[in-house]
């Protein structure tokens, strides 16, 4: 048997504002809360289903360049650019990482500068 992803874990300074925030975005709820560290989760799934649980972790340095690994959403219920504004409502913001403006997909960033990307194809 293979392995498969069961988490991604970010490093982050305020772990349950982005909680919330990715909670939001995602549809996810808070799964472990502890001093440290918070997990999200699908509602009433958690960990071990079939998507990853996130969970952010309190690191004390800043982030410094681009992740090197990073998180794509597809709009599921909307259109893309539908999609885009409430990400933006609710907090992201617009991120170059060097696209050309050609893309169709749009680069964002998290509350605290954390890269990741709208699709365009809606699930």
């Amino acid at each position: 048997m293979a392995c498969r992803i069961s988490e991604l874990v970010v490093d982050c300074h305020d772990p349950e504002r982005l909680a919330a925030f990715w909670c939001e975005v995602l549809g996810f709820e808070v799964t472990e809360c502890k001093d440290d560290w918070v997990e999200i989760g699908p509602p009433g799934i958690g960990f071990g289903g079939l998507q990853p649980t996130l969970i952010f972790q309190s690191v004390p340095e800043p982030k410094r360049d681009k992740l090197r690994l990073h998180i794509d959403v597809n709009p599921t219920d909307r259109d893309q650019e539908a999609e885009l504004e409430r990400l933006l409502k609710l907090g992201a913001v617009p991120a170059d990482v060097g696209q050309t403006g050609e893309e169709d997909w749009h680069v964002l960033a998290d509350p605290e500068g954390n890269e990741f990307c709208l699709l365009r194809r809606r699930l």
